[in-house]
């Protein structure tokens, strides 16, 4: 039986000491760091992402801002308010929820983010610095992953790490901090389009799923002792479910991530350590 990662209980730790530095640094001086979201049309779940991310800098003495946006909002009136947020010394991090509308290019949207306040780490500099191992933030969702790995005292050094899913946002970055130095795997990206993709996962020592398929990952794939971390969160009629089998892998595996209650947890907590570390203070 897998030991299961409880993302949701290390992050209220993380969060505690997000807010024990914050606490520091305002007593020392230093501006309360402030994070400012951009929230554009009426996506349910984008507004609970926002919402929690609101509730989370609160709890941490982080300032929050939110502009709330029409889905109609032209393209030119959304990098107005980029621009003005990026000459504001009072705001510290920028995030702009995505998906946005059809009309909305969004990599012209995260492109015009000052890097130095882009705590989603999404922008073209962010990304090269993280790829030279020079990191100004990490991205938040494989930066949590990282996170799990390390206060769980899972070993990567050596190993053999599959992920699944290519994104920009999790599969790629991921890959690479995994491969970089102080992490030492042997990284495999797969994707749908990888031969025998079965075979290549029960391959893993560390398997991490983020492609969005409820379940596809089963309990066959899983190495007996692999840790298995899924970043999937997917709306079924039988409600949230990840990438994974769940009840299939934990009977397999060594340690498993739940969904709800994994990844995701973790996610809004390093978009607060980035948050923090963009004011000038110390992240963990």
């Amino acid at each position: 039986m897998a030991k299961i990662l409880d993302g949701k209980q290390l992050s209220l730790t993380i969060r505690g000491e997000i807010a024990d530095a914050v606490a520091r640094l305002v007593s020392a001086g230093g501006k309360q760091p402030c994070l400012a979201a951009v929230l554009v049309g009426e996506n349910p779940a984008s507004q609970v992402y926002v919402r929690n991310k609101q509730k989370a800098c609160e709890q941490a003495g982080i300032a929050s801002r939110l502009a709330r946006l029409p889905a109609d909002i032209s393209q030119a009136r959304l990098l107005e308010l980029i621009t003005k947020l990026n000459a504001d010394p009072a705001v510290h991090g920028i995030l702009v929820q995505l998906p946005l509308p059809d009309q909305i290019a969004a990599d012209t949207v995260l492109r015009a983010i000052d890097p130095a306040k882009d705590v989603d780490a999404f922008h073209p500099e962010n990304v090269g610095l993280m790829v030279q191992g020079q990191p100004r933030f990490l991205p938040c969702t494989p930066h949590g992953v990282l996170q799990m790995l390390r206060r769980n005292a899972i070993e990567t050094a050596g190993k053999h790490a599959v992920v699944i899913g290519r994104s920009d946002i999790v599969g790629k970055p991921m890959a690479l901090l995994l491969a970089q130095r102080g992490w030492d795997a042997t990284v495999t990206l797969a994707h749908s389009r990888t031969p025998d993709l079965p075979a290549v996962c029960r391959s893993a020592d560390l398997l991490i799923a983020a492609v969005g398929k409820p379940e596809m990952v089963r309990g066959d794939w899983i190495k007996p002792g692999a840790a298995v971390i899924d970043v999937g969160i997917n709306r079924t009629d039988s409600g949230l479910v990840g990438d994974v089998d769940y009840a299939a892998a934990e009977a397999v595996a060594g340690w498993i991530t739940p969904v709800p209650g994994g990844v995701g947890p973790m996610t809004i907590a390093m978009l607060l350590a980035n948050t923090l570390k963009a004011a000038g203070g110390e992240s963990p």
